[in-house]
């Protein structure tokens, strides 16, 4: 599940306030021997961070966590670069800041209210430095957002108490509020250097929006000798003859495209009207986030968030051997070049269903998941 983007804290009782993070999203299947630790893009994290999976590991409870991979500075403060640093600095003190629960011994917890779930999830979890319960507060989010602001955090994420959890969707149940204003975009270029600069001026960057790569900037701030030979050295191999924007874009240097498959984090002050970022830096890429879950975002007024309810939820139903079925997100475009949606694929199914039937019922099937669309690359799902 996740949240969107609200343009300012506002005070509310019947919502939980909590830390934003600024780490890796990570979902922990826990079952002793058979437990899984991974991001988003389906990359097992069982190796990068054996600390965590091997504590996640000792908890005799079965369970699926929802959470983030948070790194340390030297003051105790979180930072992304500090986990982007990892792998080289392998004394970075790291946790798990876990903050929904979503199933429980096999049965889903997913509809039950977000404030029932924390205090379940409270009182499974361990009491130790790596496996952190993420705790919140209820009410003063104007209160709350000024201490983190204070403190330099990123910001804070605001949610419904009697939410349910939605799967794969970003409706406005969950909320997030930023102090520092940062994003991912996709790299889908580089230009050329000027003056005594090595290896490229500035990353081309884009966001998807409906279904296609659309300009937000470009930034060359942010880079060391070091980190621009190593990004160069990466995107050789994407580098390609086609614009992936499908048309000119506004640069002050000769472009060379790479193929839209890394995404970096940013931060910015603002965004343009135009719908770029304004003064981007450079943060790092995101090795946990897909390049098609990277989209253009507006702010929803806070003010209004709460009398949201989950009723605004983009679904609908759909009625199939006589039963009705919720459809999440039918909009959602899985072929972008034919411009076929969710819902096309699942009203092609329900109207051959009754042929194909016969030879799929009772037969093994593998599961291929293809969250970055077919254009993007999947991976198999083993004992889906």
């Amino acid at each position: 599940m996740l949240a969107k983007l609200a343009d300012a804290p506002f005070d509310d009782p019947d919502w939980l306030y909590e830390i934003k993070w600024d780490g890796y999203r990570a979902i922990a299947e826990l079952d002793g021997r058979n437990t899984r630790f991974y991001s988003r893009k389906g990359i097992s994290f069982d190796e990068a961070y054996p600390e965590l999976f091997a504590a996640l590991r000792k908890i005799r409870k079965r369970m699926v966590l929802d959470g983030e991979v948070v790194a340390f500075d030297e003051h105790g403060m979180p930072g992304f670069q500090q986990l982007q640093q990892y792998r080289q600095h392998k004394d970075t003190p790291l946790a798990y800041y876990v903050f929904d629960l979503l199933y429980l011994d096999g049965e889903s917890v997913k509809d039950k209210p977000l404030l029932e779930r924390k205090e379940l999830l409270r009182s499974l979890l361990p009491d130790n430095e790596l496996i952190r319960y993420c705790d919140h507060i209820t009410g003063s989010g104007i209160d709350f957002f000024k201490v983190l602001r204070e403190k330099g955090l990123e910001g804070m994420i605001v949610k419904r108490a009697d939410s349910a959890y939605r799967e794969g969707t970003r409706n406005s149940t969950w909320l997030k509020v930023k102090h520092v204003l940062t994003d991912e975009a996709v790299i889908a270029g580089y230009t050329e250097p000027r003056g005594g600069r090595g290896y490229f001026g500035a990353l081309v960057l884009g966001a998807y929006e409906h279904g296609r790569l659309t300009y937000i900037g470009h930034t060359g701030t942010g880079f060391t000798n070091k980190t621009l030979k190593e990004m160069f050295t990466l995107l050789q191999p994407l580098v390609t003859d086609v614009n992936p924007f499908g048309k000119k874009v506004r640069v002050n240097m000769p472009v060379t495209w790479v193929r839209p498959e890394l995404v970096c984090r940013l931060k910015y002050t603002e965004i343009t009207e135009d719908g770029s970022r304004r003064h981007p830096v450079f943060m790092g890429l995101r090795e946990d986030k897909l390049p098609r879950q990277v989209h253009t975002e507006a702010p929803v007024a806070a003010e209004a968030a709460p009398v949201v309810t989950q009723k605004n939820e983009p679904m609908t139903q759909k009625t199939t051997s006589g039963r009705r079925v919720r459809i999440t997100s039918p909009d959602k475009v899985y072929w972008p070049e034919e411009g076929y949606t969710k819902g096309d694929m699942i009203d092609y199914y329900n109207a051959v269903y009754k042929y194909i039937i016969p030879h799929l019922k009772g037969r093994p099937q593998s599961l291929k998941r293809n969250p970055d669309g077919i254009e993007g690359k999947g991976f198999y799902h083993k004992d889906a």
